[in-house]
């Protein structure tokens, strides 16, 4: 169906929005209707045909879940199963607005949106409308993306295809969180291909490698003489990204020193060469990524927080291998072709036994562990037929994750055990007790408020 031909129905809580999608939509369809309250849907659907619903994803600001959106979504697809739905959402909803799609919606809109994205949206839906459906209904799951290499079939895979697809088109800044080679650098990639900035610079830093003395030299630049061994002037990474894209790794690695350099320039989008005392404006997407878990990062004597607020205006979490085994006979076949091409093997099988092998096996390092077991199967096979025992996996991981998440439970039971006693010493006075084990107050309460005690 065609946009000019559709009736379609907006209900959101916010009158600002319900006007400009009112003025927006009078002349570009047949019939726009608006509504507040989402407690006339049932009656509005019961009156009139509609073709298509822009649903928001929040109703009562004071509970912010996206539930009810969800809610009126189910409410929606049982009274007009063949109704179209589009939610609209924000930045920091984007979790919910994936887990609409699996509940029935065909797309969704992040606000504030450009005029002819959210059009371009409508329209899209409205034409594939019926078409491009699973069995039950909700839209057709990609299992890769082929402009950045990145392959999956996986449920969490194709969250995260939607949001790449959702939050690239944005400024936004995203985190990108995951265990070591499970290519946390593709999604980032992915993201400056599919954005406005596309044409531009992608400049990749890790961060976490440069020593106190480089940070700033690297990242901001410095002029002609601002140290030893400043022979020449030199552009920092922050201007080369300049109109692009700026992608930070391993930034949960860096000093509270360089945290606060870097919260600065990010603050006030300008940078300053060492050596000198005039700001350079800048214009840039950023992107960051980090091993480690964003329940870590809370920890104040580690990473501020005023900066994790900064960088993490949506965040994605890549799971480890063994935790989308689905994924793993799939990855191993492209690999395969990849490998089998490039050394002059195109011929290459994998024998059952080999497949049964690799969903058997953990994979510490992930999906980079996957592409050198293949590699080097494939170098060192005389055969076409890829057996059991040509799958070596690699002995630089001294342990399994299984031992690793273990080890991690005894920690947490130590350190639990060790509040407990700090506060039973003090009486339960939580000054005494936050000053004895070293945190503030806010990370103590934290902790308390995590075991539950």
């Amino acid at each position: 169906m065609s946009l000019k031909k559709a009736s379609i129905l907006v209900i959101d809580d916010d009158t600002d929005v319900l006007t400009a999608v009112r003025l927006l939509l009078r002349t570009e369809v047949k019939e726009v209707v608006t509504e507040k309250n989402p407690e006339q849907i049932p009656f509005l659907l019961s009156k009139d045909s509609f073709d298509l619903v822009l649903l928001d994803m929040n109703f009562n600001a004071s509970i912010n879940t996206g539930n009810e959106g969800i809610y009126w979504l189910q409410r929606i697809k049982t009274l007009k199963p063949d109704i179209a739905v589009i939610m609209i959402t924000a930045y920091g909803d984007i979790d919910l607005a994936v887990r609409s799609l699996k509940e029935g919606a065909s797309d969704f809109v992040v606000k504030p949106w450009h005029n002819e994205k959210l059009l371009s949206t409508l329209s899209d839906v409205l034409k594939n409308s019926g078409q491009n459906k699973t069995a039950n209904g909700g839209p057709r799951p990609p299992s890769a993306n082929n402009e950045t290499g990145m392959i999956g079939e996986s449920e969490v895979m194709q969250d995260i295809f939607y949001k790449i697809d959702k939050i690239a088109p944005t400024d936004a800044n995203i985190l990108i969180l995951g265990e070591n080679g499970t290519g946390k650098d593709l999604i980032a990639t992915a993201i400056h291909e599919q954005s406005l900035r596309a044409g531009q610079p992608f400049i990749k830093v890790d961060v976490g490698a440069l020593t106190e003395s480089l940070f700033e030299s690297e990242l901001f630049g410095h002029k002609k003489g601002a140290f030893t061994d400043a022979r020449e002037d030199r552009v920092g990474r922050f201007e080369s990204a300049n109109g692009g894209t700026l992608f930070l790794d391993e930034i949960g690695n860096i000093s509270l020193q360089q945290q606060a350099k870097l919260l600065t320039v990010l603050q006030n989008r300008q940078v300053t060469r060492l050596g000198t005392n005039q700001p350079i404006p800048i214009d840039i997407r950023l992107i960051c990524a980090t091993n480690i878990p964003l329940s870590e990062l809370a920890n104040e004597s580690r990473f501020r927080k005023d900066l994790i607020y900064r960088i993490n205006t949506v965040e994605i979490t890549v799971p480890p291998l063994r935790k989308r085994k689905d994924d793993i006979l799939l990855l191993a076949k492209y690999f395969a072709k990849v490998y089998a091409n490039k050394y002059l093997k195109p011929n290459i099988q994998f024998h059952s036994s080999a497949l049964d092998k690799l969903q058997q096996y953990a994979f510490p390092g992930n999906v980079r562990e996957l592409q050198y077991t293949i590699e080097r199967a494939i170098i060192m096979s005389d055969a076409e037929m890829i057996q059991a025992a040509d799958l070596l996996f690699s002995p630089i991981e001294a342990s399994t994750p299984e031992v690793q998440e273990d080890e991690v439970l005894k920690l947490s039971t130590l350190e639990k055990n060790a509040i407990l006693k700090v506060i039973d010493k003090h009486n339960g006075n939580i000054s005494k007790a936050s000053k004895e084990l070293g945190l503030t107050r806010t990370a103590l309460y934290r902790r308390l408020s995590k075991y539950d005690i």
